[in-house]
């Protein structure tokens, strides 16, 4: 294809691992892997040398209930300790990790020490587990979780955030991780919340991973732990600023509502992911206001607390003694053939006879999924579609009965369970058949059930679910046809996976990218052998054509609506439109099949002043 005047191509600059001893240590060792895989496991630090991935034991279903509902996490009180303050500037000389400066810290608070009252304050413990059940009959092993506590004070792992726009959040995250860590994994941390729009210092940056011991190349020290700064606000601040009639400020069409969080170290993500660090931040505003009852007349009043339910899958893969195991050095990765609900193999839930908000969200590492809502013999049943990735729709989509996430996709549902009487058991099952990594196959009926749903219990139901969510703000056709165009390969080469035909580079950006800009990036799968879920940080981006096999095909009704994941299927190719915005800094693109991304998958690109 012919350049045109406007095409944008990544930079020149030459290839210098991020870090030496880590890429090498995953180049070396991944010959020899293809013959035989080197598996991990969680309780013993040594390779175990075996000729291929023996399917997991079997368990018995629907052993275990979950919560009826999910608890929000609980503040802390960040002002006790005179020391450790949040504050605009790292706090090295008191244990934090040598970060860049909070962005913009002094227009959301004025002071270089945040005042009480200013934000909403949150701690973190991300520490191991020896004594995690993932199902009765494997036996209780080893974890790695993000800790907060309950309302009780109690201790509870990968809680759920509940947070509004136009109120800031603090987090301090604390490694509290081994040193001498057993199994896969690696013990530094860097935690992105998907996909908030976040100043660059606090978006989990791969190269920004730290420990008490280690600190990543994008770091200046090491340290015990990391406040990470949420402004919640909507994008486009610079655009739309604060005033009386936008106390937020920012773009109100951009808001987000299903966001999660997870670890994001540089060629461990998979593996540190998979060990269990990931959970939900749920944002709220006046239109979607967590709030069924809200006499706000502009609020949607969808399903809400305690019936907004969050819903995180994984797949994941048990040796013969019901241990978690993982391969972190072969670039295929290990498949998961058990799929943990919120860290458990099929649990049930139990519901009232109403209105559910149900987000689902592919957690990774590697599995798609298909889900079907099923009654007892397997007939699906309808629903509304009214999110997806993080964003309500503009119209629900009604009687829906499939939704396909790739991974890091959300889809946001809401089933009435009014229409059921009590003792009705459904079931959440996955037609799509998958058996690599590389990426999924057919639907096939009847599907694997990963949830069992059972009505209990009657309630009141004051929600609703209107025809119309949240507008959005187009590109026009002027801004399309001046944009400039950005193409973005993800090919296997030479038996790696890259972007442009290049590794990852955290130390040097492959596009610099003006603030208050717009580009088109034309993203691109050439090859038939697998699937890239592709994810752009800090920006979501519109849509505008699809092709496969170089034919334009329709862009499906739940992806007309603002995105952060792509699908590249085989052959596929994407042109979105995305404008950046706000906060200059370092961000990433990759492939969110986390192996892919821990071999080499990613590329770093800046927004410059």
């Amino acid at each position: 294809m012919k350049k045109t005047d406007n095409d944008t191509t990544q930079d020149s600059t030459p290839d210098s691992p991020s870090n030496e001893s880590r890429r090498a240590f995953l180049k070396t060792t991944g010959a020899t892997v293809i013959a035989a895989p080197a598996i991990l496991t969680s309780r013993k630090s040594m390779a175990q040398v075996v000729p291929g991935v023996a399917p997991s034991p079997a368990t018995t279903p629907w052993q275990v209930d979950l919560p009826d509902a999910i608890e929000p996490l609980q503040p802390t009180d960040l002002f006790t300790d005179a020391y450790r303050i949040p504050q605009g500037t790292a706090n090295t000389a008191y244990g934090e990790c040598g970060r860049n400066r909070h962005q913009r810290w002094n227009d959301f608070f004025g002071n270089p020490q945040l005042q009480p009252g200013q934000a909403d304050t949150y701690e973190l413990r991300v520490k191991e587990d020896n004594n995690y059940s993932f199902h009765p009959d494997y036996p209780d092993q080893l974890a790695w979780t993000y800790e907060g506590v309950d309302g009780n004070g109690q201790p509870y792992h990968n809680p759920t955030f509940f947070a509004r726009y136009g109120r800031p959040v603090i987090v301090r995250l604390h490694n509290e991780l081994p040193k001498d860590h057993e199994g896969f994994g690696t013990p530094e941390i860097s935690m992105h919340l998907h996909n908030l729009h976040t100043p660059s210092e606090s978006d989990g940056f791969p190269g920004d991973y730290f420990s008490p011991y280690k600190a990543g190349p994008t770091l200046t020290k090491p340290g015990n732990f990391k406040d990470q700064f949420y402004p919640n606000i909507y994008a486009g601040l610079d655009e739309f600023p604060k005033d009386v009639d936008n106390p937020v400020g920012g773009d109100k069409r951009e808001a987000l509502g299903t966001l999660w969080y997870h670890d994001h170290t540089l060629d461990f993500t998979a593996a540190n992911a998979s060990r269990g660090m990931a959970g939900f931040y749920l944002l709220f505003d006046d239109l979607d206001s967590g709030d069924e009852n809200d006499p706000n007349p502009a609020a949607l009043r969808l399903p809400s607390y305690p019936y907004d339910y969050p819903l995180l899958f994984q797949d994941k893969r048990f040796d013969a003694s019901g241990i978690h195991i993982y391969d972190q050095i072969d670039p295929e990765g290990t498949l998961g053939d058990k799929i943990t609900v919120n860290g458990k193999i099929e649990p049930v839930l139990k519901v009232a006879k109403r209105k559910y908000r149900l987000r689902l969200l592919n957690a990774g590492p590697s599995r798609y999924y298909e889900f079907y809502l099923v009654n007892a013999a397997g007939t699906p049943q309808t629903f509304d579609y009214i999110a997806n990735d993080g964003n309500l729709l503009p119209t629900t989509l009604r009687n829906q009965t499939r939704v396909r996430l790739g991974v890091a996709e959300r889809g946001d549902i809401v089933v009435n369970f009014n229409r059921y009487a009590l003792g009705t058991e459904l079931y959440l099952v996955n037609r799509l058949v998958q058996t690599s990594t590389r990426g999924p196959g057919a639907v096939q009926a009847p599907g694997d059930r990963v949830l069992k749903i059972v009505v209990n219990r009657t309630a009141a139901d004051n929600s609703q679910v209107p025809n119309t969510l949240r507008p959005i703000r187009r590109p026009t056709a002027e801004e399309i046809a001046s944009a400039p165009v950005r193409r973005w390969t993800f090919a296997r080469t030479s038996g790696l996976w890259t972007i442009n035909s290049k590794l990852v580079n955290v130390k040097s950006p492959a596009a610099r990218i003006s603030k208050e800009s717009m580009e088109i990036w034309d993203i691109s799968n050439p090859n038939g052998g697998w699937s890239h879920p592709v994810h752009i940080h800090f920006e979501e981006g519109h849509i505008l054509q699809r092709f496969v096999n170089g034919a334009a095909v329709a862009v499906p009704a739940h992806e007309r609506g603002r995105k952060d994941v792509y699908n590249l299927g085989p052959n596929e190719r994407i042109r979105l439109f995305i404008r950046f915005r706000d906060f200059p800094g370092k961000y990433v693109m990759h492939c969110h099949n986390m192996i892919h991304e821990d071999h080499a998958m990613m590329v770093r690109w800046d927004i410059v002043e």
